[in-house]
């Protein structure tokens, strides 16, 4: 059973599709168990387990009723954040930015949030931001 799992409400499905197919695989070993990147809908697991699904952002507002709304609002601090624990922050890093994703942090150790802890941050394709991180 998935108990929790993020999922991830896109704007530009396909994109965030190809992002995450190439990279959840080496990252976290993840496989992708439905989807495509025609969407609306994709997840991957790990050991039979959601890890991550996408879903697109004007699917859930035809669900939801919030088609009315405005897609983008003024620039805002974030409000969630993808965390991917991962053996060598530095090789993750490589991996996300050669497919496309947004350097916002450079890898960096941080020793003041825990012993051993190294992070690095960036965007993927939609925006989202997310932490590599290894200790």
């Amino acid at each position: 059973m998935d108990a929790l799992h993020p999922r991830l409400l896109v704007t530009n499905f396909a994109a965030c599709f190809t992002f995450y197919a190439a990279v959840l695989p080496e990252l976290l070993g993840a496989k992708l168990i439905k989807g495509t990147a025609a969407g609306p809908y994709a997840n991957w697991d790990v050991d039979d387990q959601a890890i991550l699904i996408l879903f697109d952002r004007a699917a859930m507002a035809a669900i939801a009723g919030t088609t009315a709304l405005p897609v983008d609002s003024p620039p805002t601090q974030d409000s969630t954040m993808f965390v991917c624990r991962v053996p060598d922050v530095d090789a993750a890093n490589t991996l996300c930015l050669h497919h496309g994703a947004t350097p916002v942090t450079a890898p960096t150790d941080r020793p003041d949030w825990g012993p051993n802890l190294r992070t690095a941050h960036l965007r993927d394709p939609a925006g989202t931001l997310i932490e590599l991180q290894s200790y």
